[in-house]
């Protein structure tokens, strides 16, 4: 049989059950956007910048079971993109990026859009392909795919040229996309065994889960209950497990955690370590302290003992690995000494103190942090997908709102690229159409992508974009206040946001103090179920610090060098006595 490349690129992400792509249409990939329009179960979404259409991408990835998808124009498509591939690169999450290519059998040099995008994106994915003729092009997106989310998943780049997609070739067969089955590569029985042997010989054990442990929570729940053992998360991690449980902590567990946290894990003696890399805001700028005895339990082998020594490391799947030692653990029928719920009774206590806390803070003219997440926890269903963007309001949301299901609250983490979440609250509402999904934004990353704001009221994208409105890059603005005494580049433009809002066909509700939170989320929720996109802009106060930027400001004060240090202070005093 002959076909187009176009047309095999739609048959091969059909097979492996995409369900939207991302991108803009150029002369290097029209074809393909021809065939997808045609695609009975594809729906190609067009985006204002691809960089934007990589972070709906990667939100599809991390809230479905279905792979984000670009098809972008090679160069500026590519380059553009980068930031989104490179968020889901060091974030661990599956995408496959469709690329058009210059012409590969022109007898000319310096075509339109003719560069190595191979070399670019070497470094923020897992692997990049060319396809050279038609015969590979269903196999190489079926390889894609796999490896993609094979080990610790991540882009993966094809780059289809352009001919391939207008001529027609032939073809052997149409080969059936067989999905793998998980399994574990080794024998773990003797890792188990030690695992088993710490944890129920630990006087203070603890659970540490980040976003490698998110599919596995009924397994850490059991384990948690087990051995009584109080469970914190990182910030990607923070939904993999239950707000609601009462061994649940919160985000880390250092001097940079929240309270029940810090307090819970004060005096432990076997960490096990799920999912996680054990990186900087993780672990609050490295501040934690971790027990000689470290169960650690990783994907990706590399992360052991690279940050902390690991006494059992145990490569693999982690909701494999899980299902294993929780029944091992199980069959002993151990029960932890501290039956009697006084260790879940602080936890509840402390977490009360701290909301409480928040709550006597006077935000005088300015919306409290915590009564605006109370007020919406409270309105929204238990499984909203709730998706913050980079900044000071990331911590504000890992603090001050309890996240109850698996997957159902992300953030960009590890390569931190503000303007995130508008576009991916549009990639998990298409990906979850009868789930609430709920962004909350800095004003500074607002501005850096709130142009998707078109793309939602276009496609009717019944959402909630949350902006937390100060009118300063909160976060940085913080941190220049107290070494230089002044503010250089974060004091934002004048945003008239309602005329913004207005001008891309979304509704726009402003909560200026505290007696409007309730019922502007209300009105807010009820014109999201219409299908009406729609931004809360929130004056909010954001004079109290976070545990989090309290703590990291002391492990990295602690860690500057003597004479750094001085000169820090000194410059801090005399611009003050000046």
């Amino acid at each position: 049989m002959k076909k187009t490349a176009a047309w095999l690129v739609r048959y091969a992400l059909e097979q492996i059950n995409v369900k939207f792509t991302f991108g803009i249409p150029g002369v290097h990939n029209t074809e393909i956007y021809d065939e997808l329009d045609q695609s009975e179960s594809i729906s190609p979404i067009l985006v204002t910048h691809e960089g934007y259409g990589a972070f709906m991408a990667d939100a599809v990835s991390r809230s479905s079971d279905s792979i984000g998808t670009l098809v972008i124009v090679p160069a500026a498509g590519a380059t553009h993109a980068a930031s989104g591939i490179g968020e889901a690169h060091l974030d661990g999450i599956p995408m496959l990026v469709i690329c058009g290519g210059v012409r590969n059998d022109s007898q000319f040099e310096y075509q339109l859009h003719d560069m190595d995008q191979h070399k670019m994106l070497a470094p923020i994915t897992k692997k990049t392909f060319k396809v050279n003729n038609h015969e590979e092009v269903v196999s190489t997106i079926f390889e894609a795919y796999a490896l993609a989310n094979d080990g610790e998943p991540g882009p993966v780049f094809v780059e289809i040229p352009v001919n391939l997609q207008l001529d027609k070739g032939e073809i052997k067969e149409l080969p059936v996309f067989q999905p793998k089955v998980k399994t574990l590569k080794q024998n773990i029985d003797d890792q188990l065994n030690q695992a088993v042997e710490l944890l129920i010989n630990a006087k203070n054990p603890g659970i540490f889960v980040g976003w490698g442990g998110v599919e596995a929570s009924q397994y850490t729940t059991a384990i948690a209950e087990i051995i009584n053992a109080p469970v914190s998360t990182t910030l990607q991690g923070l939904s993999a497990f239950s707000a609601k449980h009462p061994l649940h902590t919160g985000m880390s567990f250092g001097p940079a955690a929240v309270p029940a946290a810090t307090n819970a894990f004060k005096e432990c003696d076997c960490l096990l370590a799920i999912g996680t890399r054990f990186a900087e805001i993780a672990t609050g700028s490295f501040g934690v302290t971790v027990p000689e005895n470290l169960i650690h339990i990783d994907i990706n082998k590399k992360v052991f003992n690279a940050n902390y020594p690991a006494k059992v490391a145990i490569e693999g799947d982690a909701t494999l690995i899980l299902a294993k030692l929780s029944e091992k653990l199980a069959q002993t029928n151990f029960l932890h000494s501290d039956i009697n719920k006084t260790k879940q009774e602080k936890i509840a206590k402390d977490k009360q103190a701290y909301i409480q806390e928040w709550l006597d803070h006077d935000s005088e003219d300015r919306v409290n942090p915590a009564r605006f997440f109370l007020s919406l926890r409270e309105q929204i269903n238990d499984d909203t997908f709730v998706i913050a963007d980079d900044g000071n309001h990331t911590f504000l949301t890992a603090e001050l709102m309890p996240c109850y299901h698996p997957k159902h609250f992300f953030s960009p983490t590890d390569f931190n690229c503000m303007g995130y979440a508008v576009p991916a609250v549009i990639g998990a509402k298409l990906a979850n159409p009868h789930r609430q999904v709920v962004g909350i934004i800095g004003d500074g990353a607002f501005l850096m992508s709130h142009t998707e704001l078109f793309t939602a009221s276009h496609l009717n994208i019944g959402a909630i974009f949350t902006i937390f409105n100060d009118g300063e890059l909160a976060q940085i603005s913080q941190a220049q206040s107290v070494p230089y005494n002044k503010k250089t580049c974060t004091l934002l433009p004048n945003l008239r946001l309602k005329a913004l809002v207005e001008a891309s066909g979304c509704c726009y509700i402003r909560i200026e103090t505290n007696d409007e939170i309730g019922e502007a989320i209300t009105q807010a929720i009820e014109l999201s179920e219409q299908s009406v996109s729609v931004v809360l802009d929130v004056n909010i106060d954001y004079s109290k610090k976070t545990r989090f930027t309290q703590g990291i400001i002391a492990t990295n004060l602690k860690r500057m060098k003597l004479p750094t240090k001085v000169r820090m202070v000194s410059r801090a005093l005399w611009r003050r006595v000046k």
